[in-house]
């Protein structure tokens, strides 16, 4: 019989999207970029876990699936079209899903592909490499090694303090190794679609501790906020930007909310890192505990329905 655990995990990240902004609200913005993509992530691996199951209990009602193998019998089910309906619907997603994330990530290997190769034919100072473009535009490229990319028109665009600040953002974006979550926030949003939501909050929580980097190591906020004002406005007017999708740069994400938490005092966390943790640990376990309940719970009922039959 279909159990109601299959059905919690696709409800959860509804949950996770209104409750990611209270997050960036009382969290440090590394700390919110740690617990939100911890959560997207296993929020993302528990629906496919729950869409697989059901997928699975609907086929297992095809005698000809049921044999392969000498798996098991079909599944008694008091409500078969039900049962069909739901795995219908469920491969349906997993296979719209997969397409997408497939089409996704060809696309944004080749656009990586591409900044590494014209990266590669300039000259490089240090880790900084000066396209020559008419655009605005600056981001940290991730790779071996990494660099950060800068037009010559936001170049000079922006004053020395200004530029400082640039390097400052872009090179916390690098050590933090920020694409890595931004990725897991772009594979969360092609499993649930209201995981889609959180993948702007990630990519903000990047944005803001990048910011909280550049202020620490300059010691000047309000320059901070300055540079990422004009430097944003720069890029917004200066046409489309080539900047790889899952390459952070300090011109995206809402910026006017950025610039106000770098005017505003620095925020505490309201939480001691290890209360965070348990914060983490308990939602990633809830989260797939509940899936993988349900299939262990599906697997037991199979069990008897095979049993049954032998009998």
């Amino acid at each position: 019989m279909l159990t109601p655990l299959f059905v919690v995990p696709l409800l959860l990240p509804f949950l996770l999207g209104p409750a990611a902004n209270r997050v960036m609200a009382w969290a440090r913005p590394a700390t919110a970029l740690w617990i939100l993509t911890a959560g997207a992530l296993a929020l993302a691996l528990a629906s496919v876990v729950s869409l697989g199951a059901l997928s699975l209990t609907g086929l297992l009602l095809v005698p000809a699936f049921a044999r392969m193998g000498h798996l098991v019998h079909p599944l008694c089910t008091p409500s078969p079209p039900m049962v069909v309906g739901a795995a219908v619907v469920s491969s349906g997603t997993l296979a719209l899903g997969a397409f997408a994330l497939g089409r996704a990530a060809v696309r944004h290997g080749r656009s990586l592909r591409a900044a590494h190769r014209q990266a590669a034919s300039l000259p490089m100072a240090g880790d900084l490499c000066v396209v020559h473009s008419p655009h605005p535009d600056a981001y940290a490229l991730p790779g071996s090694p990494n660099r950060i990319v800068v037009t010559t028109s936001m170049l000079r665009l922006l004053g020395a303090p200004e530029r400082e600040v640039l390097f400052a953002h872009e090179r916390a974006h690098n050590a933090g190794r920020h694409h890595y979550f931004l990725a897991v926030a772009e594979f969360a949003a092609h499993c649930h679609p209201a995981l889609r939501a959180v993948r702007g909050v990630i990519r903000l929580a990047a944005e803001r501790a990048a910011d909280e980097a550049a202020a620490r190591i300059l010691g000047d906020r309000k320059l901070v906020a300055r540079a990422v004002a004009r430097a944003a406005l720069a890029g917004q007017n200066g046409g489309e930007s080539m900047r790889p999708h899952l390459a952070p740069g300090a011109t995206s994400g809402p910026v006017p909310r950025r610039v106000a938490a770098l005017l505003a005092p620095p925020s505490r966390s309201a939480l001691r890192p290890r209360s965070l943790a348990l914060v983490v640990a308990v939602a990633v376990s809830l989260s797939m505990g509940v899936a993988v309940t349900g299939l262990a719970h599906m697997s037991h009922e199979v069990g008897e329905a095979r049993g049954t039959v032998a009998r």
